[in-house]
């Protein structure tokens, strides 16, 4: 029979040396595991002692306890009544929004800012930071959003628009939305339904999403229910212990619904996100005693004086996620490594320049598209907008756009951002923010709405364009002059033969 265990006889237990943790009423030893925690220690030692089951549900998949500790970790249950109050006091953590309010009404939010505004009241301020959270001063961010209202559209005329087709194709599968949501890890922060509720938001709409390698779902559990033709991506982060990732991608090869991988190359370490750190990992500290503690009778005659043991220092979500992340992929040793271990198609995510997606592309077939992205301004500040990076390569190598699939992320708030994006070449565009602010304003359904405006507002914009298909939409649809000036300008030292010297340089 099962020890059943007192709150304050757990509590005792909240050091290095002795470390246990509540979790979903069970008490778990994870000293032995202190170091082996992907994000460190400190994070599972600010927790010592203490029922972690709220701060480690909305981030951690199922199955991970089982994973990770062994049978004898768990020592007994928590007796319930001996838990403190789990009544809000005055110092508990209250929602971002400066006032409590029920669920908004979906249907009276008319764009994306207004979701946003609508789960701003809703999410906690952790959750929040993490998700609202950029490089920096949010300079890359604010601009991937700004430089597309410095696009202007060009409207024909004259022109039957009754009918309008957003329907598109990644990789050869066919969507019914030319928006997709890119990798947004740690969504059952915002809500329950978590990445499944983005997973049947996008079913209803017939639009593709990636699953986040940092998913606080399992991918079985996230295409759960899915139709057979439904599309869905898997991220990779490249892990040091590269057994690790070769499991996931064993594991992912079993789920049909996932037609790619996709790996990130933006972020191979994290950037600074400073609202993310204020709001630490899991809230206040809580003290932990010295690794290396004297008994009473050392502390009452030592005559030296005593130093206060050091507390952990909690970092952000982002800083967490990113423990394990491997820094040393190259061109010349990372893709020949996937070809191992995986048969699918590869999409490279995080590109910046003209010249790496001119790599990219001498990297087809293996290589099918590339998603030009600075990581939603997440990594380093002052980094080019996707568009930028179109319109260098459409200046510089536009042969690429023949040779692979270009996909874009960062910024898009309105359907005509979308379409935009398409008349430069993308073949589509990843929106992450706004599923998660979605999920928290009204859980699938919010996300559901989120893609409902994009579509409208794109079927809008192609109309009033005069235009009836995606692969109508073309750069006599725009005008890019404000933005040609800003993008980087080849002197000419490097010309075609330097950047195919630069290529064979580093395939």
């Amino acid at each position: 029979m099962a020890k059943v265990f007192d709150y304050a006889e757990v509590s005792k237990h909240n050091t290095a040396e002795s470390c246990w943790v509540i979790l979903y009423n069970n008490v778990y030893d994870v000293t032995s595991f202190l170091p082996e925690h992907p994000g460190g220690s400190k994070i599972i030692l600010q927790l010592a002692g203490t029922d972690a089951t709220e701060e480690y549900d909305p981030i951690h998949p199922p199955g991970t306890l089982e994973e990770n500790l062994s049978a004898s970790a768990k020592l007994g249950t928590i007796d319930p009544a001996t838990l403190p109050s789990t009544e809000k006091s005055p110092g508990s953590e209250p929602a971002q929004g400066e006032e409590e309010s029920g669920p908004p009404d979906l249907e009276n939010l008319l764009n994306l800012d207004e979701v946003e505004q609508a789960a701003t009241k809703q999410l906690s301020r952790k959750a929040w930071a993490y998700y609202f959270s950029a490089g920096d001063d949010l300079l890359s961010k604010t601009l991937n959003n700004t430089v597309y209202r410095q696009i202007l559209l060009r409207p024909r005329v004259f022109v039957d628009c009754t009918n309008c087709d957003t329907s598109t194709s990644f990789l050869g599968h066919n969507v019914r939305l030319p928006v997709y949501v890119s990798p947004a890890a740690m969504a059952r922060l915002a809500h329950p339904d978590g990445e499944w509720g983005i997973a049947q938001a996008c079913g209803t709409f017939g639009a593709m999403q990636i699953i986040s390698n940092n998913a606080s779902m399992t991918a079985e559990q996230i295409v759960a229910g899915a139709a057979p033709d439904q599309v869905f991506g898997w991220q990779l982060y490249v892990q040091v212990e590269r057994w690790k990732s070769e499991a996931q991608l064993a594991r992912i090869k079993k789920l049909q619904n996932i037609k790619f991988i996709c790996l990130t190359l933006d972020a191979p370490v994290p950037g600074k996100r400073e609202d993310d750190e204020r709001s630490k990992n899991i809230g206040p500290n809580l003290p932990v005693r010295s690794a290396v503690q004297e008994d009473d009778s050392t502390s009452t005659t030592s005559s030296e004086p005593k130093t206060p043991a050091p507390k952990p220092k909690a970092g952000g979500i982002g800083q967490s996620l990113f423990a394990g992340t491997a820094a040393d992929l190259t061109w010349k040793t990372t893709l020949p490594w996937l070809a191992q271990h995986t048969s699918l198609p590869i999409v490279l995510k995080g590109l910046q320049t003209h010249e790496d997606a001119y790599i990219a592309a001498q990297h087809a077939p293996q290589v099918k598209a590339i998603i030009l992205s600075n990581h939603g301004g997440r990594a380093l500040d002052t980094a080019p907008p996707a568009v930028h990076t179109l319109l260098e390569i459409r200046k510089y190598c536009p042969e690429v756009f023949e040779r692979i699939e270009v996909w874009v992320d960062g910024g898009i708030k309105r359907g005509t951002d979308v379409v935009k994006a398409l008349c430069l070449g993308a073949r589509g565009v990843g929106v992450g923010r706004a599923a998660l602010f979605g999920l928290g304003a009204g859980g699938k359904e919010g996300v559901a709405r989120v893609l409902e405006i994009l579509k409208a507002e794109t079927e809008t914009c192609m109309r009033l364009l005069g235009v009836e298909r995606v692969e109508q939409l073309g750069m006599h649809h725009i005008n890019t002059r404000a933005v040609e000036r800003d993008i980087y300008h080849d002197s000419g030292h490097t010309g075609r033969p330097g950047l195919w010297a630069k290529a064979r340089a580093r395939l």
